[in-house]
């Protein structure tokens, strides 16, 4: 466990780890609340507070939930999922007049979505739960939005699955600073850099417990990087009043 040893908020911080197994204990109504209001705090672009939680409460919805979202086991078996969401509507419920579907709005939208999940991550780790962000909930971003019944100008950008762990998963390597800590302009990456950390990711994949493989991070990135996914993702948000402008 890594610890900076003069503050307990940076040493959670230190050691997220995503967890995808959870025992059956529910989460207390005390913890909700408080990892609600610490989302809440986040910081939010010129105080639009454009972001919504839509907490699924339903067994029935979360397993359909699951199985759009690409048959993630662990997103039914978590006693808590929620779906952040870029919320316009509310907005323009009160301002009727509101001119929305522009590039800056959109990127806004998610940027305030991500800023608040990350609040209630660190926030439900710090009381000892585990979770993992599902981005899987756009693979089937259609029906789940009928599902939610999401209103024009309104998207689920992820989601959040967590509770109390059943197991705790190692930390995974990040980048080192030489090559993601900058200071005044952009620096190309070293190169031998880069190679000592695909040397120390292969040994971290290849150890894991569940899920091992030889392979180091270049190559697992490349099939994500080699082609585009998602291509209706730019029908469907233009098709929710997002015409990027």
């Amino acid at each position: 466990m890594e610890k900076y040893s003069r503050n307990p908020t940076i040493d959670t911080m230190l050691n997220h780890a995503s967890c995808r197994k959870f025992t059956d204990e529910k989460v207390s109504d005390e913890d909700i609340a408080a990892i609600f209001r610490a989302a809440q705090s986040a910081s939010t672009s010129y105080f639009l507070q454009v972001t919504s939680i839509i907490r699924i409460t339903e067994q029935a919805l979360k397993e359909k939930i699951a199985v759009l979202a690409g048959n993630q086991k662990h997103v039914a078996q978590a006693p808590e999922l929620w779906i952040f969401c870029a919320d316009y509507h509310r907005n323009q419920v009160e301002f009727p007049e509101s001119d929305l579907g522009w590039n800056e709005q959109f990127l806004v939208g998610i940027q305030d979505a991500g800023i608040m999940a990350q609040n209630a991550f660190a926030a439900l780790e710090s009381l000892g739960l585990g979770g993992c962000y599902i981005g899987g909930i756009r693979n089937g971003i259609q029906e789940i939005d009928r599902l939610l019944a999401l209103p024009q100008n309104v998207f689920p950008v992820f989601g959040l699955a967590f509770g109390h762990p059943a197991e705790h998963a190692g930390l995974k390597p990040r980048m080192p600073a030489a090559v993601t800590f900058m200071e005044n302009s952009y620096r190309e990456p070293d190169p031998e850099v880069m190679k000592r950390y695909n040397e120390l990711m292969r040994k971290y994949y290849e150890s894991r417990s569940s899920n091992a493989k030889n392979v180091d991070w270049t190559e697992n990135m490349i099939g994500y990087m080699k082609k585009e996914r998602r291509t209706y993702m730019k029908d469907y948000v233009q098709g929710k009043g997002w015409d990027l402008k």
